[in-house]
């Protein structure tokens, strides 16, 4: 689970600086202001889809993850019953 949650940290950051260095590389474009202004909100608005996207797939792999926790943890509780059970049996069974 650490180890999806670095990979999507660096994956973050790469698209943060992909989109940074894109930025400052139309700015020294030579090119005019308006369509250098056209440039950069069209790149904001793949890195932020890319952002997005990357949020979406973090939030699915969190659920993914609950669930198989949750029924870990609803395996082990049934587990601890039954050897509950197994032990009261076996107790009741040599009192008797």
């Amino acid at each position: 689970m650490a180890d999806h949650s670095e990979h999507t940290g660096k994956f973050v950051w790469f698209v943060a600086g992909a989109a940074i260095g894109a930025a400052i590389a139309l700015l020294y474009a030579p090119a005019s202001g308006r369509e250098t202004r056209r440039k950069i909100h069209d790149r904001v608005g793949e890195g932020g889809g890319a952002l997005l996207e990357s949020g979406k797939e973090v939030i699915e792999r969190g659920r993914e993850l609950y669930g198989k926790g949750r029924q870990i943890a609803e395996e082990a509780a049934n587990l601890f019953e039954r050897g509950r059970k197994l032990v009261e049996d076996a107790s009741a069974g040599s009192a008797g």
